[in-house]
């Protein structure tokens, strides 16, 4: 069984604080995780809201239910239940001990004010994201902190690299689970397909009412083809026919059940005049590619589609490190009016700033690094480095603190 990162984290969460809720995508793999030998303990109990007589014994009277478990407890699907969490509420109140309720929820409370407020200083979030390309290859990355360490081990020397084609593999096929453990094609199209239907059918009824069920779905597939770029309510509001504010209420729900994210961008006190549209990505690549109908042979013809793809990867690969990072720092885009722009911004919590750039081709040229240079004349002191991640093979000194990489140094041992 692969060992999630994330294990370590939660472990110690669960020595000093009351609640954790491990909340993430269905299926990334969050009741294998609490499951695991590392997080059964005796007398640990756990039960799954999945289960329709649990659920229905919760519902029915959630404080009577909270005050039957045992001392420790791990409550599998917690969105089901919101009503719970006062209850839970109440009971650490009475005996605050830590680790006493181990949750795991498909729907993000950060994104549900009721339920992340109910538990306001006595819960602990972790997200588990699918599977990152590290964890699938038993790799500890440490890209995220390398990135904002001293002397980085990639300032010299030549990467292995691997092929352009077995990375678009990686890529294409995202990091769920039960997906990656499928051959073929049409069986991911199959797992994908069912996935959906899931999701949006049951998990999105669960958060709220949703008076056309057939508009998220095409939302969805919509956002797939706009991935990477700034999201435009406006346009799809024309695109869909929906009103705007029936629109953001449905964008809620996709972010809500971890399917689609946001990048906000980054800005100084300056003055200076940036966009404040954020930039919209899917959480799974694999998601994407069966949304867009991708495959190897179609990113060789039409090579446009090859950049956002990426991107997305890239995104999601930083997004699930952090989780483990020491470092976990906030995650931006950088755009002037003038057009400059960096993809990826890290800002740590000195205030010093990382700039990545994605380029899906397999050389680099001085005009790669130009929006990495604009970005640190701009912000002065408190860059750090930047770094331009493409589908080379090596490492390309552009500058002391500027170098392209190969986008395999993502899941590269680095500490």
């Amino acid at each position: 069984m692969i060992r999630r990162h994330i294990t370590e984290h939660l472990l110690q969460a669960l020595s000093d604080t009351p609640a954790v809720l491990v909340n993430g995508a269905r299926q990334s793999g969050k009741s294998t995780l609490v499951q695991s030998a590392e997080l059964t303990k005796p007398g640990r109990q756990y039960l799954t809201f999945d289960d329709p007589g649990v659920l229905g014994a919760a519902k029915r009277d959630p404080n009577g239910f909270i005050a039957g478990l045992n001392p420790l407890v791990t409550l599998d699907e917690v969105q089901h239940v919101p009503e719970l969490f006062p209850a839970i509420k109440m009971a650490i109140d009475r005996k605050r001990e830590p680790g006493r309720f181990l949750l795991t929820g498909s729907a993000n409370v950060l994104l549900l004010p009721k339920l992340s407020e109910s538990l306001a200083g006595r819960m602990e979030v972790l997200t588990l994201w699918p599977f990152s390309q590290g964890e699938m290859n038993d790799v500890s990355e440490g890209f995220i902190d390398a990135l904002f360490s001293k002397q980085p081990v990639w300032s010299s020397g030549k990467s292995s690299g691997i092929r352009r084609d077995e990375l678009f593999e990686k890529v294409l096929a995202g990091g769920y689970p039960l997906v990656v453990a499928r051959n073929t094609g049409a069986r991911r199209k199959a797992w994908f397909q069912s996935y959906l239907t899931t999701i949006l059918q049951r998990d999105v009824r669960d958060l709220t009412n949703v008076a056309d069920v057939t508009a998220v779905p095409r939302l969805l597939s919509v956002v797939a083809t706009r991935a990477g770029g700034l999201l435009n309510f406006a346009d799809l509001s024309r695109t869909l026919a929906l009103p705007q504010t029936t629109l953001k209420r449905y964008f809620a729900l996709l972010e809500a059940t971890f399917l689609v994210q946001l990048l906000r961008p980054w800005s100084s006190n300056l003055g200076q005049r940036l966009i404040q549209t954020p930039k919209v990505y899917l959480d799974d690549t694999g998601l994407l590619a069966h949304l867009l109908g991708l495959t190897l042979d179609r990113l060789k013809v039409d090579g446009t589609l090859a950049g956002g793809v990426l991107e997305n990867f890239v995104v999601m690969e930083l997004r699930k490190q952090s989780a483990w990072s020491e470092i976990q720092p906030e995650f931006y885009y950088w755009r002037t009016a003038a057009g400059q722009e960096v993809d990826i911004v890290l800002e740590d919590s000195a205030g010093r700033l990382v700039g990545i750039e994605i380029k899906a081709s397999a050389t680099l040229g001085g005009s790669d690094v130009r929006g990495l240079q604009s970005m640190a004349d701009a912000v002065g002191k408190r860059w750090l480095r930047g770094v331009v991640l493409y589908t080379g093979t090596e490492v390309i000194p552009f500058a002391a603190n500027m170098h392209g990489l190969p986008v395999s140094h993502l899941w590269a041992a680095h500490k």
